[in-house]
């Protein structure tokens, strides 16, 4: 007697169970899920860089040249003052920015973004465009739109200094 196989269907991996209803109806869990995940991704997308989002905080914020003392660029950033002279440290081991003593106050340290800096910038611009891009891919440039201006305004509501750019005349 011969025994015919039963052919094997591919069958999709089970995903494990998701979060209770009640959270799903919550915007903010899903603002915090959804926060969580992007600094997931990029982490994971700048760590060949050795460089870290905070790092690229910094430099874009040195790109816009408007703060250049510790102080004042902790202040912006809303990171402890010492927090920032560690990754000021990096920054400058990697030849990204420069610190000199300010002779207005030589209390006071001026930080400046190198072209090494200006270059690695642009680089973590790009990776971080890429993961944005891929994070938002279901939604079309309409909603992208509309998710970024609400998201503005909540920001800046909570937060006045985020205020929303004026255009430029």
């Amino acid at each position: 007697m011969s025994v015919t196989p039963t052919p094997v269907s591919p069958q999709e991996p089970q995903l494990p169970a998701g979060p209770p209803q009640e959270l799903l109806l919550s915007s903010t869990f899903l603002l915090k899920r959804l926060g969580w995940m992007i600094t997931d991704r990029s982490h994971d997308a700048l760590k060949p860089t050795g460089l870290t989002g905070q790092h690229y905080a910094v430099l874009s914020l040195l790109d816009e040249g408007m703060r250049e003392t510790q102080g004042e660029i902790a202040d912006t950033l809303g990171y402890d003052r010492s927090h920032l002279v560690g990754l000021l440290d990096e920054l400058e081991e990697k030849s990204f920015v420069e610190r000199r003593r300010d002779q207005a106050d030589r209390r006071r340290q001026l930080v400046s973004l190198t072209p090494s800096g200006k270059e690695a910038l642009a680089g973590l611009r790009a990776t971080l465009k890429k993961v944005e891009n891929e994070f938002l891919a279901p939604l079309d440039g309409e909603q992208r739109q509309v998710l970024h201006a609400l998201l503005l305004e909540l920001t800046s509501y909570h937060d006045p200094r985020c205020k929303a750019p004026t255009p430029q005349q």
